[in-house]
């Protein structure tokens, strides 16, 4: 087929029913409400920078460098986010921080 302004022309496009498509159509948009969760550590007066820094690397696999940030955090703010992730995967890391004497709890918050 060529193109040529008789074929245009044959062909019946019009856009004043646009608006009656548009009232015909529905679409169900369903939003995905996603829990995050957060491991956070708090600052105490009892344990050394060394202690808290050996426990991230140890408990969270952090690195040296992260664990050293994360610790400086944890001393001036009061609190850090040490790791996100799934909440059954965060419950053994907090369990286990705790028991070495630091103050840790996950916070669960929607995205």
């Amino acid at each position: 087929m060529e193109f040529s302004v008789d074929n245009v022309s044959q062909n019946h496009f019009s856009f004043g029913n646009q608006e009656k498509w548009q009232e015909e159509i529905s679409v169900q948009v369903e939003e995905e409400v996603a829990t995050a969760h957060q491991l956070v550590v708090y600052n105490d007066e009892v344990n050394s920078f060394e202690y808290v820094i050996l426990t991230l690397i140890e408990v969270c696999d952090h690195t040296a460098e992260q664990a050293e940030q994360c610790t400086l955090m944890i001393h001036f703010k009061g609190k850090c986010g040490v790791k996100s992730g799934e909440f059954d995967e965060l419950v053994s890391m907090r369990n286990e921080i705790c028991r070495r004497g630091i103050s840790a709890e996950i916070v669960s918050f929607q995205n």
